[in-house]
């Protein structure tokens, strides 16, 4: 995985999602974040790290646009976000995220084990408290 942090957006992958999210036109942008959390949350094998970087982006836009939720201050997140846009997403989508972090969590996952193996497990966990805590409320 090419990461250089523990932030949302700080992988290639996550990079890449937010690009394609800054190619696609806005009545788009939907369909993608839930393709790419319904591709962590519904997986049942063991859970590639591009599907879970691109499915934590997409749980942080989900975080940032519920009260109070954390920004998307990245310079590699969606380009409409760090501008002070905003997205319309279904209410459906905050338990979708919970699930797809809940996943990308648990065994069987190439996140957790890469992590694991770089010995910053519990930093990347801890990048994640504001995202759970934003889709908790």
């Amino acid at each position: 995985m090419g990461a250089w942090d523990t932030g949302a957006f700080d992988n290639d992958d996550a990079a890449d999602f937010a690009g394609d999210l800054n190619d696609a036109a806005p009545a788009d942008r939907p369909d993608l974040i839930r393709e790419a959390l319904e591709a962590a949350a519904d997986n049942e094998d063991y859970l590639e790290a591009p599907e879970a970087n691109a499915a934590i982006a997409a749980a942080a836009i989900v975080a940032s646009q519920q009260p109070d939720g954390p920004e998307v201050d990245s310079a590699y997140g969606p380009d409409f976000l760090i501008d002070g846009g905003s997205i319309d997403l279904p209410d459906e989508f905050v338990e979708l995220a919970l699930r797809a972090i809940a996943r990308i969590l648990s065994d069987e996952s190439e996140w957790r084990d890469l992590w694991d193996e770089a010995e910053s497990l519990d930093e990347a966990i801890t990048a994640l408290e504001p995202i759970r805590a934003a889709l908790n409320r």
